[in-house]
């Protein structure tokens, strides 16, 4: 469950396509068809994505911590166009730091 609540530690990149991204998707994909097919106008899709926030960041954090990055760079995203595909590259595409860094010794898998 730390996973998904601590900011703390390193992921690589199967578990964060894996464990973080694939499943918080899908839960989101789920929530905006039920959403859509009852008519909620968007609440429902709402309600999830800000339950998701902290999941999200999280696994976001974790996979940063695993490039030998600070959380903060998880700020790129703000940064319209280059910044989601800054992150996309970093977070889901680029292999982590070989062996211990400061954010401690990467994950076995």
């Amino acid at each position: 469950m730390g996973l998904y609540t601590s900011f703390d530690g390193r992921i690589n990149r199967s578990t964060f396509w894996l464990k973080g991204f694939l499943p918080i998707f899908l839960i989101s994909v789920i929530a905006a068809a039920v959403d859509r097919a009852l008519g909620m106008n968007n609440i429902l899709a709402g309600l999830v994505s800000l339950i998701l926030l902290i999941p999200n960041l999280a696994i976001a954090i974790k996979r940063w911590h695993d490039r030998d990055k600070s959380g903060w760079w998880i700020l790129i995203v703000l940064i319209p166009i280059i910044g989601w595909l800054w992150a996309l590259i970093e977070e889901g595409f680029l292999a982590g730091t070989p062996g211990p860094n400061r954010f401690g010794s990467p994950q076995i898998s």
